[in-house]
């Protein structure tokens, strides 16, 4: 066999085996990944029978749907911001009536408070 080709030979193989080498490592890698994903499946699984096992317990509120953000004209968003400061002012009236009116017909319907007695032992 001529030299030539023996190094050609021998180059082929080294490429083959670094290949196989890389090859080898992507598949543990991917395995590793698969059994990791296995167990978080089987805990979260777990986890639900748990849940599921007393329902008295509360779901964790830190879980939350992100936000969608709304595609609005800056007209619109002013337009949208106007009726909800409106609205707030409403209801804050409403609340401040509705405290006022109670405030007048509890005062009324109230006795006045006793005075503290004073009691021997100090207490």
């Amino acid at each position: 066999m001529k030299l030539k080709n023996l190094k050609k030979k021998i180059r082929r193989l080294e490429k083959r085996l670094q290949e196989g080498s890389t090859k080898l490592a992507n598949l543990r890698q991917r395995l590793q990944a698969a059994e990791a994903a296995k167990a978080m499946k089987a805990a979260r699984k777990s986890a639900a029978r748990t849940a599921a096992a007393r329902p008295a317990a509360k779901k964790p509120s830190s879980v939350k749907k992100a936000k969608k953000k709304l595609n609005l004209s800056p007209e619109r968003r002013a337009q949208l911001s106007a009726a909800m400061k409106a609205r707030w002012a409403a209801k804050r009236a409403a609340e401040a009536n509705a405290k006022s009116d109670s405030a007048g017909q509890d005062s009324a319907q109230r006795p006045p408070p006793q005075p503290p007695e004073n009691r021997p032992d100090g207490a």
